[in-house]
């Protein structure tokens, strides 16, 4: 049977799926992978259509992020909801819990999308070499994406014998038949693949576009460059984490990007989470319409006490902290309704109105600059301070950090990590900063501590890859 293209759903349903027949259909919806790439505007379409692929619902349109903020003690459950993901918060997931097939499945399906397009440009001879090397820059960028995202909930941290555990399959060729049989690599050997697409990104993607909305939802030079920040932060290699910031965050403030796209502070936090969305600290973010709605708000919001939130804010969690003023901005995301204070980062409702999901913020890469500087140096380092200050002072003019105000370098890690909970909470970074550091994930509400020991410290394996990949084995415990 001839290889077909799908438009719309690619032929990834082999990673998860579990009969055999559906890898190989012929929908009415397909085009000869020929056609597909048989002129400059359906080339585009096809890479515009990556980006489609990793923004879905259960992946890159809030439920990753979700899973990510809900495995951390920062929410409580007000549903007991299981589709809301009370099992992510609670931890009681299974291989067949619906949270770890889903991802797993979109994500695969992603990253085949990417390897099929990228394959497709190899073959194309209808645009210029730099346009293809642009296009082979976006897929391997939304490839590591993804990769790594797998990497966060289903495989060990690189701590964990210095990456030597097994981590998930590497999809690298696109499959286009049903290639089931593929063995884990090593958690080092994603995250070298992981660094190895990114440095190729970094050397291919323009430096930028000619628009703000490009600039913002399409993979530039600076967005390879701030996700590897923090992809070396995952690592510990924080010498790699400072080498990678420098070129795009300048020496001293106002800190910015000085080539390529004017990444830097917005100078009002709630102007990133609100229309345009095109900030220039947006480094990186999925546009959304009323047609893929992203669920990362739906899960946090609850516009009135009878509204339809699952998880408010844990009372005893960063709010409580008495150093995050009153007068803070960021203070002003949260918001009172019935008894619980909830997550209102986002402004639209939910069901009817989309706000864009932001997946890279220029703040964030500031505050990854600045923690690497200290346990890299091992000193109160003044650089890392100020980093930290124009963080602080941006939502609240009225506190200021000075190399005194930390009697150790702890004292400035302790701050860092105070000021990450803060200002990227809800965003999916609480449950990354507890595994990349070997810390466990904390109690809340009824859900239990989980130790770097226990079975629920990542996610299983999802049974409908064993189910296909003879291969591929499960994590232990499970």
């Amino acid at each position: 049977m001839k290889n077909t293209f799908i438009i719309f759903v690619f032929i990834a349903t082999a990673l998860s799926a579990c009969h055999k027949d559906s890898l190989s259909p012929m929908p009415s919806t397909s085009i000869t992978e020929e056609d597909a790439f048989a002129n400059p505007q359906r080339i585009n379409q096809q890479v515009l259509g990556m980006y489609g692929a990793v923004k879905t619902s259960d992946f890159y349109a809030g439920r990753y992020q979700v899973n990510l903020e809900l495995r951390g003690e920062e929410f409580l459950n007000a549903t007991l909801n299981v589709a809301a993901g009370l099992p992510t918060w609670n931890f009681t997931i299974t291989p067949s819990s619906a949270e770890v097939q889903l991802t797993w499945r979109d994500a695969f399906a992603a990253i085949n999308r990417s390897n099929v397009v990228f394959e497709g440009i190899l073959k194309a001879t209808v645009i210029p070499d730099d346009l293809k090397k642009q296009y082979q820059g976006e897929a391997r960028f939304l490839r590591a994406l993804c990769h790594f995202a797998l990497i966060n909930l289903y495989a060990s941290p690189y701590w964990d014998r210095n990456g030597s555990k097994e981590c998930i399959p590497l999809r690298l060729i696109a499959e286009k038949g049903g290639n089931n049989k593929i063995k884990r690599s090593t958690v080092a050997q994603v995250y070298e693949q992981v660094i190895a697409d990114l440095d190729f990104a970094e050397a291919n993607l323009p430096l930028t576009y000619t628009n703000a909305y490009d600039n913002t939802t399409r993979a530039h030079r600076n967005t390879a460059i701030a996700l590897k920040t923090r992809v070396y932060l995952a690592m510990a290699q924080y010498d790699k984490v400072i080498l990678e910031a420098n070129k795009i965050i300048s020496a001293t403030a106002p800190f910015k990007a000085t080539t390529g796209v004017a990444n830097q502070l917005s100078p009002i936090i709630s102007a990133v989470f609100a229309a345009p969305y095109t900030t220039t600290e947006s480094v990186f973010s999925f546009a959304f319409t009323t047609l893929d709605a992203p669920t990362t708000a739906g899960l946090f919001y609850n516009p009135s006490p009878n509204g339809s939130g699952h998880y408010p804010l844990n009372g005893a969690g960063i709010i409580a902290n008495t150093g995050w003023k009153r007068t803070d901005a960021r203070r002003a995301f949260n918001q009172l309704s019935g008894t619980s204070m909830w997550l209102r980062k986002w402004p639209k409702n939910p069901s009817t109105e989309s706000d864009y999901g932001i997946v890279i913020r220029y703040a964030e890469t500031m505050l990854n600059l600045s923690e690497a500087l200290v346990r890299q140096n091992a000193v109160v380092d003044t650089r890392a301070v100020a980093l930290l200050n124009a963080i602080r002072q941006r939502s609240d003019p009225t506190t200021e950090f000075n190399v005194a105000s930390f009697a150790t370098p702890q004292d400035l890690l302790n701050q860092i990590e105070t000021e990450r909970r803060i200002e990227l909470l809800g965003e999916g970074f609480r449950s990354f900063d507890r595994l990349r550091l070997g810390l466990p994930l904390l109690a809340k509400g009824t859900a239990p501590l989980i130790k770097p020991t226990d079975i629920q410290y990542i996610w299983p394996i999802p049974l409908s890859e064993l189910l296909i990949n003879s291969d591929c084995t499960q994590n232990p415990g499970y």
